[in-house]
């Protein structure tokens, strides 16, 4: 398969920026002349392998930076949106997305927000929503959907957040037992912790400073919500300084939005970024081992693992997520090539949906997706008892991976033939091109159909080439 060319005129002129350079001196550091450098950057060229060399000896630029970023999530998410049956006249071709979230990122979000906002009319039409007829009702992304692309598009790496939980829980770089110091800082702070048998796993009240921590929660639960209420107290300004420059539409938005960074800041404390990534290293990312080392869950320790994206000391590239027993996504994020449906579920392909039949058990898979990327993917279900007998469980299914290039540096590539079969999978029926999947629900959107009255294989019509 040819390698694709790179174009990242975005990134570029972000990085320039970053360190403050002209365009004729930024130029003269990567040893090009000033005209093929503004080509670069408006995307009019390919950025060369002796400029993206340059980048890494000369600044210590993490190439991956280049290549992996807002560009493919909105071209994912922009062939999703594609896919909706109202664009009678076919898709653009693959390379027009790119060229326009390279260039116009911008219009190609107000895109998607525009479909967003058709789609939100177009349910509430199809159910009868009350909301019909007020005249408060705008076509506005709803609180929840909002926050989730604001962390999408930031590639769920907060720095600013992250370092202040590193600093909190490990000063100093030497990293302190969680729970202690947690109860040791809420103290300073006038706050009374109590362990109680009470339904709500944290309820905190600000007038008799009194913080009430269900002791039917499982360990790693109980020093999260610790962590996330310490987060609420203690780092309030921060907080609410990334959401001033978030600027949510709603207040119901920005309610949601602090709730998510007092969780970032809570799983960053409880896995501090450089003691967590040395440790991940040294145990070749074995999910068990980390979370027994840092008294934290499975899913804690393998959303940790996606998130170190830090400038300088990047981690493995994974992507995960987390499904829910409809196949519904609840929690995604992806710092590899691999990206997500912004609606509905995964593919049906994919070995996250078969861990809910193994209960307690990884689940390994080498997958290949449409466009020729092999990845390492690992599943199990995660299950989350609610402490009482009649009290209900929650269950869920996590997935872990990384492209194989990285998979020899996890404990879960060992026994496989990383050189053997890939089973196929997609990202979404409708921009998945695969022509003879049997588990297709609809035609994909990219490709012309045949139908043959006389004739039935696995699906009701024929993908024409």
């Amino acid at each position: 398969m040819a390698s694709q060319k790179l174009y990242a005129g975005v990134k570029l002129r972000e990085i320039r920026a970053r360190l403050g350079l002209t365009q004729k001196g930024f130029a003269d550091k990567l040893g090009v002349s000033l005209p093929y450098l503004n080509q670069m950057e408006n995307n009019h060229r390919p950025v060369s392998a002796a400029v993206v060399l340059a980048l890494a000896q000369e600044f210590g630029l993490d190439v991956t930076e280049l290549t992996v970023g807002e560009s493919e999530r909105l071209v994912s998410d922009m062939r999703e949106a594609l896919a909706d049956p109202v664009f009678t006249s076919g898709a653009p071709p693959l390379a027009d997305l790119r060229l326009a979230a390279s260039n116009a990122p911008a219009l190609a979000r107000a895109f998607l927000d525009l479909h967003r906002a058709y789609r939100q009319s177009h349910e509430r039409l199809a159910s009868l929503d009350e909301a019909l007829g007020r005249e408060d009702v705008g076509l506005k992304p709803s609180p929840w959907e909002e926050v989730r692309d604001f962390f999408h598009y930031c590639d769920n790496y907060l720095d600013a957040v992250d370092r202040a939980a590193e600093h909190f829980a490990a000063p100093g770089g030497v990293r302190k037992d969680v729970t202690l110091f947690a109860e040791e800082a809420l103290r300073r702070q006038g706050i009374s912790l109590h362990y109680t048998a009470e339904p709500a796993l944290r309820a905190y009240d600000p007038a008799s400073r009194r913080l009430a921590i269900s002791a039917r929660a499982q360990g790693p639960t109980r020093r999260f919500q610790l962590l996330h209420q310490l987060a609420l107290i203690t780092q309030n300004d921060l907080l609410e300084a990334t959401l001033d420059l978030a600027r949510f539409s709603t207040p119901e938005a920005r309610g949601i939005a602090k709730i998510g960074l007092a969780n970032y800041f809570a799983g960053a404390a409880l896995l501090p970024y450089r003691a967590f990534l040395d440790a991940a290293r040294e145990t070749r990312h074995d999910l068990e081992r980390l979370a027994d080392l840092f008294g934290a869950s499975i899913e804690q320790v393998a959303h940790r693992l996606s998130t170190l994206q830090r400038p300088g000391a990047k981690g493995i590239p994974f992507f995960f997520v987390r499904v829910d027993q409809a196949g519904t996504i609840t929690k995604r994020h992806s710092a590899t090539r691999l990206q997500f449906a912004r609606f509905g579920g995964a593919c049906p392909l994919w070995n996250v949906h078969r861990a809910f039949e193994t209960p307690g058990q990884f689940l390994r898979q080498l997958a290949e997706t449409p466009d020729g990327v092999r990845y390492l993917c690992l599943a199990r279900e995660v299950s989350k008892p609610a402490g009482a007998f009649l009290a209900p469980v929650r269950r869920y299914a996590i997935c872990l991976g990384c492209e194989v290039q990285h998979a020899a540096d996890t404990v879960y590539a060992d026994g496989l033939d990383l050189k053997g079969r890939f089973e196929p999978i997609g990202i979404s029926c409708r921009i998945c091109e695969r022509p003879n999947c049997h588990q297709r629900s609809v035609p994909p959107l990219e490709r012309r159909l045949r139908v043959n009255l006389d004739r039935r294989d696995l699906l009701p019509y024929e993908i024409a080439d």
